[in-house]
Protein backbone atom coordinates (compact mmCIF):
# COMPACT_ATOMS: atom_id res chain seq x y z
CA UNK A 1 0.00 0.00 0.00
CA UNK A 2 1.44 3.39 -1.15
CA UNK A 3 0.95 5.83 1.21
CA UNK A 4 1.08 9.80 0.69
CA UNK A 5 3.75 11.83 3.15
CA UNK A 6 3.59 15.81 2.37
CA UNK A 7 7.28 17.50 2.93
CA UNK A 8 7.45 20.88 3.42
CA UNK A 9 10.55 22.49 0.87
CA UNK A 10 11.78 25.94 2.06
CA UNK A 11 11.49 28.67 -0.58
CA UNK A 12 12.80 32.32 0.29
CA UNK A 13 11.16 35.24 -0.84
CA UNK A 14 14.00 36.66 -2.74
CA UNK A 15 13.38 33.79 -5.00
CA UNK A 16 9.99 35.17 -6.02
CA UNK A 17 10.64 38.53 -6.14
CA UNK A 18 9.29 40.32 -9.03
CA UNK A 19 11.80 42.39 -11.53
CA UNK A 20 14.54 42.27 -13.14
CA UNK A 21 17.69 41.68 -10.19
CA UNK A 22 20.40 39.00 -9.73
CA UNK A 23 20.69 37.42 -6.06
CA UNK A 24 23.63 35.08 -4.55
CA UNK A 25 24.37 33.84 -1.46
CA UNK A 26 20.78 32.94 -0.30
CA UNK A 27 19.01 36.19 -1.50
CA UNK A 28 22.23 38.37 1.00
CA UNK A 29 23.47 40.02 -2.24
CA UNK A 30 21.45 41.65 -4.35
CA UNK A 31 22.20 43.25 -7.82
CA UNK A 32 21.17 44.32 -11.33
CA UNK A 33 21.67 41.75 -14.26
CA UNK A 34 24.15 44.10 -16.12
CA UNK A 35 27.45 43.40 -14.23
CA UNK A 36 29.39 43.52 -16.87
CA UNK A 37 30.88 46.95 -16.79
CA UNK A 38 31.05 46.43 -12.83
CA UNK A 39 33.50 43.55 -13.52
CA UNK A 40 35.52 45.86 -15.49
CA UNK A 41 35.33 48.38 -12.61
CA UNK A 42 36.58 45.78 -10.65
CA UNK A 43 39.66 45.03 -13.09
CA UNK A 44 40.73 48.62 -13.53
CA UNK A 45 40.98 49.20 -9.80
CA UNK A 46 42.51 46.12 -8.60
CA UNK A 47 45.21 46.18 -12.06
CA UNK A 48 46.33 49.50 -10.83
CA UNK A 49 46.82 49.17 -7.23
CA UNK A 50 48.60 45.91 -8.26
CA UNK A 51 50.97 47.01 -10.37
CA UNK A 52 51.56 50.57 -8.02
CA UNK A 53 52.02 48.35 -5.16
CA UNK A 54 54.09 45.58 -6.70
CA UNK A 55 56.53 47.89 -8.67
CA UNK A 56 56.71 51.40 -7.09
CA UNK A 57 55.81 51.13 -3.96
CA UNK A 58 58.71 49.56 -2.70
CA UNK A 59 60.92 51.59 -4.19
CA UNK A 60 59.05 55.32 -3.26
CA UNK A 61 58.77 53.11 0.57
CA UNK A 62 63.05 52.81 0.53
CA UNK A 63 63.90 56.44 -0.75
CA UNK A 64 60.73 58.09 0.54
CA UNK A 65 59.01 56.79 3.29
CA UNK A 66 57.11 53.97 4.37
CA UNK A 67 54.52 55.50 5.13
CA UNK A 68 53.18 56.03 1.24
CA UNK A 69 52.17 52.10 0.81
CA UNK A 70 50.47 52.10 3.86
CA UNK A 71 48.16 54.90 3.32
CA UNK A 72 47.54 53.53 -0.40
CA UNK A 73 46.64 50.46 1.40
CA UNK A 74 43.83 52.19 3.58
CA UNK A 75 42.52 54.37 0.68
CA UNK A 76 42.42 51.12 -1.63
CA UNK A 77 40.46 48.96 1.22
CA UNK A 78 38.26 51.69 1.98
CA UNK A 79 37.54 52.56 -1.73
CA UNK A 80 37.14 48.55 -2.32
CA UNK A 81 34.70 48.22 0.77
CA UNK A 82 32.54 51.11 -0.01
CA UNK A 83 32.39 49.74 -3.84
CA UNK A 84 31.32 46.03 -2.62
CA UNK A 85 28.73 47.97 -0.08
CA UNK A 86 26.88 49.90 -2.33
CA UNK A 87 26.80 47.32 -5.51
CA UNK A 88 25.42 44.09 -2.91
CA UNK A 89 23.08 45.71 -1.10
CA UNK A 90 19.27 46.98 -1.53
CA UNK A 91 19.21 50.20 -2.75
CA UNK A 92 15.59 50.89 -1.10
CA UNK A 93 13.30 48.86 -3.45
CA UNK A 94 9.58 48.68 -2.71
CA UNK A 95 7.58 46.15 -2.54
CA UNK A 96 5.03 46.15 -5.23
CA UNK A 97 1.40 45.94 -3.93
CA UNK A 98 -0.32 42.66 -3.46
CA UNK A 99 -3.39 41.67 -5.50
CA UNK A 100 -6.03 42.68 -2.51
CA UNK A 101 -3.85 46.18 -2.77
CA UNK A 102 -3.76 46.60 -5.93
CA UNK A 103 -7.94 46.22 -6.28
CA UNK A 104 -8.48 48.06 -3.44
CA UNK A 105 -6.12 51.04 -4.62
CA UNK A 106 -8.08 50.63 -8.28
CA UNK A 107 -11.47 51.20 -6.53
CA UNK A 108 -10.13 53.83 -4.42
CA UNK A 109 -9.40 55.87 -7.64
CA UNK A 110 -12.17 55.20 -9.50
CA UNK A 111 -14.55 56.26 -6.38
CA UNK A 112 -12.32 59.23 -6.58
CA UNK A 113 -12.33 59.83 -10.34
CA UNK A 114 -15.58 58.50 -10.91
CA UNK A 115 -16.41 56.94 -14.03
CA UNK A 116 -14.54 57.73 -17.25
CA UNK A 117 -16.63 58.13 -20.89
CA UNK A 118 -15.22 55.55 -23.49
CA UNK A 119 -13.16 57.75 -25.68
CA UNK A 120 -11.97 59.96 -23.26
CA UNK A 121 -8.53 59.84 -21.10
CA UNK A 122 -8.84 59.17 -17.29
CA UNK A 123 -7.36 61.86 -15.74
CA UNK A 124 -3.58 61.49 -14.44
CA UNK A 125 -3.38 58.98 -10.87
CA UNK A 126 -1.91 61.72 -9.31
CA UNK A 127 -1.97 62.34 -4.82
CA UNK A 128 -1.19 65.84 -3.59
CA UNK A 129 1.24 65.86 0.08
CA UNK A 130 2.29 68.35 1.70
CA UNK A 131 5.92 68.44 3.31
CA UNK A 132 7.14 71.51 4.75
CA UNK A 133 4.50 73.52 3.51
CA UNK A 134 5.20 72.38 0.23
CA UNK A 135 2.82 70.34 -2.22
CA UNK A 136 4.37 67.13 -3.57
CA UNK A 137 2.91 64.99 -6.08
CA UNK A 138 2.72 61.49 -5.72
CA UNK A 139 2.70 59.48 -8.92
CA UNK A 140 1.09 56.08 -9.45
CA UNK A 141 3.18 53.00 -10.79
CA UNK A 142 1.23 51.34 -13.53
CA UNK A 143 4.20 48.60 -13.01
CA UNK A 144 4.52 48.46 -8.99
CA UNK A 145 0.08 48.75 -8.66
CA UNK A 146 1.34 51.85 -6.28
CA UNK A 147 1.70 55.38 -5.28
CA UNK A 148 5.20 56.23 -5.18
CA UNK A 149 6.76 57.73 -2.04
CA UNK A 150 8.05 61.33 -1.94
CA UNK A 151 11.44 61.07 -4.39
CA UNK A 152 11.04 57.89 -5.78
CA UNK A 153 11.06 56.82 -9.30
CA UNK A 154 10.49 53.63 -11.21
CA UNK A 155 13.85 52.20 -12.56
CA UNK A 156 13.61 50.59 -15.63
CA UNK A 157 16.72 48.53 -16.05
CA UNK A 158 16.17 47.11 -12.24
CA UNK A 159 11.99 47.34 -13.19
CA UNK A 160 11.18 48.54 -9.47
CA UNK A 161 10.60 51.18 -7.42
CA UNK A 162 13.22 52.79 -5.33
CA UNK A 163 13.05 55.06 -2.42
CA UNK A 164 15.10 58.23 -3.13
CA UNK A 165 15.96 56.90 -6.18
CA UNK A 166 19.49 58.46 -7.37
CA UNK A 167 20.34 57.19 -10.54
CA UNK A 168 20.97 53.65 -11.99
CA UNK A 169 24.59 52.97 -11.87
CA UNK A 170 26.36 50.40 -14.09
CA UNK A 171 30.19 51.23 -13.19
CA UNK A 172 28.88 49.65 -9.17
CA UNK A 173 25.98 47.46 -10.77
CA UNK A 174 23.62 48.66 -8.87
CA UNK A 175 20.73 51.25 -8.24
CA UNK A 176 21.71 54.16 -6.48
CA UNK A 177 18.76 55.00 -3.97
CA UNK A 178 18.28 55.95 -0.20
CA UNK A 179 20.29 52.70 1.19
CA UNK A 180 23.18 52.83 -0.51
CA UNK A 181 23.52 56.51 -1.15
CA UNK A 182 26.02 57.16 1.16
CA UNK A 183 27.98 54.62 0.31
CA UNK A 184 28.10 55.72 -3.15
CA UNK A 185 29.31 59.15 -2.56
CA UNK A 186 32.07 57.40 0.04
CA UNK A 187 32.92 55.15 -3.18
CA UNK A 188 33.46 58.02 -5.70
CA UNK A 189 35.12 60.24 -2.87
CA UNK A 190 37.95 57.65 -2.10
CA UNK A 191 38.39 56.23 -5.36
CA UNK A 192 39.01 59.96 -6.50
CA UNK A 193 41.24 60.44 -3.45
CA UNK A 194 43.19 57.08 -4.51
CA UNK A 195 43.71 57.72 -8.20
CA UNK A 196 45.21 60.95 -7.50
CA UNK A 197 47.56 59.69 -4.85
CA UNK A 198 48.46 56.81 -7.72
CA UNK A 199 49.05 59.14 -10.42
CA UNK A 200 50.79 61.92 -8.52
CA UNK A 201 53.60 58.79 -7.00
CA UNK A 202 53.97 57.35 -9.94
CA UNK A 203 55.25 61.21 -11.67
CA UNK A 204 57.59 61.28 -8.46
CA UNK A 205 58.72 57.37 -9.34
CA UNK A 206 59.82 58.42 -12.80
CA UNK A 207 61.60 61.48 -11.49
CA UNK A 208 63.54 60.29 -8.73
CA UNK A 209 64.42 57.48 -11.14
CA UNK A 210 65.24 60.15 -13.94
CA UNK A 211 67.44 62.40 -11.34
CA UNK A 212 69.99 59.07 -10.93
CA UNK A 213 70.06 57.16 -13.84
CA UNK A 214 68.87 59.81 -16.57
CA UNK A 215 65.33 59.65 -17.86
CA UNK A 216 66.23 57.31 -20.98
CA UNK A 217 68.13 54.73 -18.93
CA UNK A 218 65.30 55.12 -16.60
CA UNK A 219 63.15 53.63 -20.12
CA UNK A 220 65.15 50.72 -20.96
CA UNK A 221 65.12 49.58 -16.89
CA UNK A 222 63.60 46.17 -16.64
CA UNK A 223 62.20 44.41 -13.60
CA UNK A 224 63.81 40.78 -13.24
CA UNK A 225 60.17 39.33 -13.10
CA UNK A 226 59.55 40.87 -16.49
CA UNK A 227 62.18 40.90 -18.79
CA UNK A 228 59.85 41.78 -21.66
CA UNK A 229 58.65 44.72 -20.49
CA UNK A 230 59.72 47.64 -19.59
CA UNK A 231 59.24 48.62 -15.79
CA UNK A 232 58.35 52.22 -17.19
CA UNK A 233 56.30 51.21 -19.76
CA UNK A 234 53.89 49.51 -16.58
CA UNK A 235 54.39 52.84 -15.12
CA UNK A 236 53.20 54.86 -18.09
CA UNK A 237 50.23 52.67 -18.48
CA UNK A 238 48.88 53.61 -14.90
CA UNK A 239 49.49 56.90 -15.95
CA UNK A 240 47.46 56.57 -18.27
CA UNK A 241 44.97 54.84 -16.59
CA UNK A 242 44.51 57.49 -13.38
CA UNK A 243 44.84 60.50 -16.22
CA UNK A 244 41.41 59.46 -17.71
CA UNK A 245 39.66 58.51 -14.56
CA UNK A 246 40.49 61.61 -13.21
CA UNK A 247 38.25 63.56 -15.16
CA UNK A 248 35.69 61.54 -14.45
CA UNK A 249 35.50 60.23 -11.13
CA UNK A 250 37.22 63.64 -9.36
CA UNK A 251 34.02 65.28 -11.86
CA UNK A 252 31.46 63.19 -10.85
CA UNK A 253 32.49 63.61 -6.89
CA UNK A 254 32.22 67.36 -7.47
CA UNK A 255 28.75 66.96 -8.77
CA UNK A 256 27.65 64.97 -5.93
CA UNK A 257 28.84 66.74 -3.51
CA UNK A 258 27.14 69.53 -4.61
CA UNK A 259 23.76 67.49 -4.66
CA UNK A 260 24.69 65.97 -1.12
CA UNK A 261 24.93 70.07 0.18
CA UNK A 262 21.90 71.08 -1.47
CA UNK A 263 20.28 68.03 -0.70
CA UNK A 264 18.96 67.16 -4.09
CA UNK A 265 19.10 63.84 -6.08
CA UNK A 266 20.81 63.47 -9.64
CA UNK A 267 16.95 62.23 -11.05
CA UNK A 268 15.34 65.62 -9.67
CA UNK A 269 18.35 67.84 -10.67
CA UNK A 270 17.81 66.24 -14.58
CA UNK A 271 13.99 67.05 -14.14
CA UNK A 272 14.72 70.33 -13.18
CA UNK A 273 12.29 69.56 -10.23
CA UNK A 274 13.15 72.70 -7.75
CA UNK A 275 15.01 74.83 -10.69
CA UNK A 276 11.79 74.90 -13.16
CA UNK A 277 9.87 77.54 -14.56
CA UNK A 278 8.00 77.69 -11.49
CA UNK A 279 10.73 78.21 -9.00
CA UNK A 280 10.14 75.97 -6.59
CA UNK A 281 11.68 75.58 -3.73
CA UNK A 282 13.00 72.47 -2.55
CA UNK A 283 11.14 71.31 0.30
CA UNK A 284 13.82 68.74 1.48
CA UNK A 285 16.77 70.84 2.08
CA UNK A 286 17.49 72.70 5.59
CA UNK A 287 18.82 75.87 3.97
CA UNK A 288 21.39 74.80 5.72
CA UNK A 289 25.35 72.94 3.75
CA UNK A 290 25.85 71.19 6.77
CA UNK A 291 22.33 70.38 8.06
CA UNK A 292 21.81 69.09 4.78
CA UNK A 293 25.15 66.76 4.34
CA UNK A 294 24.71 65.37 7.63
CA UNK A 295 21.28 64.34 6.58
CA UNK A 296 22.80 62.61 3.61
CA UNK A 297 25.67 61.10 4.50
CA UNK A 298 25.24 60.67 8.70
CA UNK A 299 21.07 60.06 8.96
CA UNK A 300 19.37 56.82 10.42
CA UNK A 301 19.56 54.34 7.67
CA UNK A 302 16.20 52.45 7.42
CA UNK A 303 16.31 48.92 7.09
CA UNK A 304 15.16 47.02 3.61
CA UNK A 305 11.59 46.44 3.72
CA UNK A 306 12.08 43.28 0.76
CA UNK A 307 12.88 40.87 3.69
CA UNK A 308 14.74 39.01 1.21
CA UNK A 309 15.14 35.71 3.11
CA UNK A 310 11.78 35.23 4.36
CA UNK A 311 10.53 32.21 4.50
CA UNK A 312 7.74 31.05 1.71
CA UNK A 313 6.88 27.36 2.83
CA UNK A 314 5.45 24.95 0.01
CA UNK A 315 4.49 21.18 0.39
CA UNK A 316 5.57 18.59 -2.01
CA UNK A 317 3.80 15.26 -1.89
CA UNK A 318 5.90 12.04 -2.66
CA UNK A 319 4.70 8.41 -2.41
CA UNK A 320 6.05 6.27 0.28
CA UNK A 321 5.13 2.48 0.10
CA UNK A 322 4.32 0.44 2.95
CA UNK A 323 2.91 -2.78 4.98
CA UNK A 324 -0.09 -1.95 7.31
CA UNK A 325 -1.51 -4.91 9.56
CA UNK A 326 -5.39 -5.46 9.07
CA UNK A 327 -7.94 -7.84 9.16
CA UNK A 328 -8.62 -9.90 6.58
CA UNK A 329 -11.73 -8.80 4.30
CA UNK A 330 -12.45 -5.86 6.42
CA UNK A 331 -11.60 -1.84 5.57
CA UNK A 332 -11.25 0.32 8.52
CA UNK A 333 -12.69 3.79 8.76
CA UNK A 334 -10.94 6.11 6.48
CA UNK A 335 -9.08 3.69 3.99
CA UNK A 336 -9.13 4.35 0.40
CA UNK A 337 -10.09 1.79 -2.19
CA UNK A 338 -7.16 -0.64 -3.09
CA UNK A 339 -5.22 0.79 -6.18
CA UNK A 340 -5.32 4.23 -4.33
CA UNK A 341 -3.33 6.28 -2.18
CA UNK A 342 -4.00 7.31 1.70
CA UNK A 343 -3.59 10.66 2.81
CA UNK A 344 -4.03 9.72 6.11
CA UNK A 345 -5.62 7.35 8.46
CA UNK A 346 -7.80 9.07 11.44
CA UNK A 347 -10.27 7.71 13.51
CA UNK A 348 -12.26 10.30 15.28
CA UNK A 349 -12.93 9.55 19.00
CA UNK A 350 -16.20 10.84 20.43
CA UNK A 351 -15.89 13.36 23.32
CA UNK A 352 -19.10 13.16 25.59
CA UNK A 353 -19.32 16.65 26.69
CA UNK A 354 -20.89 18.07 30.24
CA UNK A 355 -25.04 18.62 28.26
CA UNK A 356 -24.56 14.80 27.08
CA UNK A 357 -24.23 13.54 30.41
CA UNK A 358 -27.72 12.45 32.07
CA UNK A 359 -29.27 14.63 34.66
CA UNK A 360 -27.76 12.70 37.75
CA UNK A 361 -24.31 13.26 36.28
CA UNK A 362 -24.19 16.53 35.28
CA UNK A 363 -21.84 18.94 37.93
CA UNK A 364 -19.68 21.34 38.23
CA UNK A 365 -15.76 21.51 38.42
CA UNK A 366 -14.66 21.07 41.43
CA UNK A 367 -18.72 19.93 42.87
CA UNK A 368 -19.36 16.35 44.96
CA UNK A 369 -20.78 14.22 43.77
CA UNK A 370 -24.50 14.06 45.73
CA UNK A 371 -26.74 10.87 46.41
CA UNK A 372 -29.91 11.05 44.71
CA UNK A 373 -33.24 10.79 47.10
CA UNK A 374 -33.69 7.47 45.09
CA UNK A 375 -30.95 6.43 46.64
CA UNK A 376 -31.49 6.60 49.84
CA UNK A 377 -35.04 5.00 49.95
CA UNK A 378 -33.27 2.07 48.26
CA UNK A 379 -31.04 1.86 51.21
CA UNK A 380 -33.95 1.98 54.06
Amino acid sequence: MSVMVARKKVVRKWEKLPGRNTFCCDGRIMMARQKGIFYLTLFLILGTCALFFAFECRYLAVQLSPAIPVFAAVLFLFAMATLLRTSFSDPGVIPRALPDEAAFIEMEIEATNGTVPQGQRPPPRIKNFQINNQIVKLKYCYTCKIFRPPRASHCSICDNCVERFDHHCPWVGNCVGKRNYRYFYLFILSLSLLTIYIFTFNIVYVALKSLKIGFLNTLKETPGTYPSMSLTVLTVLEVLICFFTLWSVVGLTGFHTFLVALNQTTNEDIKGSWTGKNRVQNPYSHGNIVKNCCEVLCGPLPPSVLDRRGILQQEESTAQEGLCPRTPGTQGPGQAQEGHSVLSLQVPVPSVSNTEMPEEKQRTPGELPVPSPDAGRAEH
